[in-house]
């Protein structure tokens, strides 16, 4: 190589572009990971795990409750109304109002609350604010709280939605 060899430019060097690649590509990979991480909801994250533990106990509770109750019903939707019929072993349920809990399976903002009112021994009526499609699971629990039906359907349904306690009841 002599004085008078002409010199690439530095974006021209390989041992440029060798050398920033990897910081260049480690920087964007940063940046990247923490857009994501500062925009991701971490709600399924829990800190204290005996809480939840102690949780999932009661909810079998309740679970057993209905069980031994014999709760069965049909859930009809349509026209942003709902009708529930519902019976126990002592016959048509008698209760001021049922909660129904819709759970969306992965979006926490489309979960829905419906409140039944009753009409009726064994008769409720409840009003959705907007037209659900899809899957959801449900979640059926007096005003007590102290029962729960729970399970899983698809929307729009032809069909009155079968609501039945289990007899089986494992978490």
């Amino acid at each position: 190589m002599t004085d008078n060899t002409p010199v690439a430019p530095w974006y021209r060097q390989p041992w440029f572009w060798f050398l920033t690649i990897f910081p260049l590509a480690s920087i964007t990979f940063g940046l990247t990971m923490l857009v994501v991480s500062v925009n991701l909801d971490t709600a399924m994250v829990t800190d204290d795990y005996s809480k939840e533990g102690r949780g999932i106990n009661m909810a079998i509770a309740r679970d057993q409750k209905a069980s031994e109750m014999k709760v069965s019903g049909k859930l009809q939707l349509a026209n942003r109304k709902a009708t529930l019929l519902l019976d126990t072993k002592d016959g048509p349920a008698d209760f001021q109002y049922l909660i129904l809990n819709l759970y969306h399976p992965t979006l926490e903002d489309k979960d829905r609350v419906i409140q039944f009112n009753r009409l009726a021994d064994g008769e409720y009526s409840g009003q959705i604010l907007e037209d659900l499609d899809g899957r959801w699971y449900f979640d059926l629990q007096g005003p007590d709280n102290d029962w729960r039906v729970k399970g899983e359907f698809w929307l729009p349904a032809e069909h009155p939605i079968t609501i039945q306690a289990k007899a089986n009841v494992q978490e």
